[in-house]
């Protein structure tokens, strides 16, 4: 029988604070949501490695060292309305409900997207919805948002979506470019000019519909 609070604290111990994550607010959330209820219940006794669980479908809880990392770089606030873009099970949902005002979850596969919403009721978390719809275009409806975060890889970030930042608003998300290698990437509005940093090296499993396009072959 796994100890999932024990298992819990070693991740945040072992995981997290010996990779630069030292918000504490991010790291007592990590601590208290129940990953294992986030992934497949045949593998809720890896709930906790550091690595992408698999959800089928080819989606994936990500990695809690890299996700944890990329929401410290977006600083959510008390005050703060983020998007989960592509947010799977709801885990990154789960957490960032402990750390912002509302979270607005976006998924297009209707199945996870259901399941996701039942895991948060359980939780009885009541400030963070998921909807479905396609993960390329955003969801303008409840725009704009002081943070987004993107639930994977994506080869580049659509306009579509960093025009749903607010003034201040902060992007994170995993880019792989030509070369495949993946870089935690923060955007930041400011003013009508949005501007982008790479943070560290990444990895993390492609979003559906954000991988790169076929290039012309003569």
């Amino acid at each position: 029988m796994v100890d999932f609070a024990a298992a819990r604290l070693n991740m945040v111990e072992s995981q997290l604070r010996t990779n630069k994550v030292t918000d504490l607010r991010l790291l007592a959330a990590f601590e208290t949501v129940p990953r294992e209820l986030f992934v497949p219940e045949p593998l809720r006794g890896i709930a906790y490695i550091d690595e992408d669980v698999a959800l089928g479908g080819g989606r994936f809880v990500m990695e809690p060292r890299v996700l944890a990392r990329l929401l410290q770089a977006a600083q959510p606030g008390p005050e703060d309305v983020a998007l989960d873009l592509g947010c799977g099970s709801g885990y990154a949902t789960a957490i960032l409900s402990r750390l912002v005002a509302t979270v607005v979850a976006l998924e297009d596969d209707a199945a996870l997207a259901a399941a996701a919403n039942r895991t948060l009721e359980k939780l009885e978390i009541d400030n963070a919805v998921v909807v479905e719809g396609r993960l390329t275009e955003g969801y303008p409806k409840q725009a704009p948002y002081n943070v987004i975060v993107l639930g994977g890889a994506v080869a580049k970030i659509p306009p579509a979506i960093s025009d749903q930042l607010a003034d201040g608003g902060r992007l994170v998300a995993v880019v792989k470019g030509d070369a495949g290698m993946g870089r935690a990437t923060l955007m930041q509005r400011n003013g009508g000019v949005v501007s982008s940093r790479i943070l560290f090296d990444a990895s993390a499993p492609m979003l559906p519909g954000f991988e790169v396009e076929p290039g012309f072959v003569f």
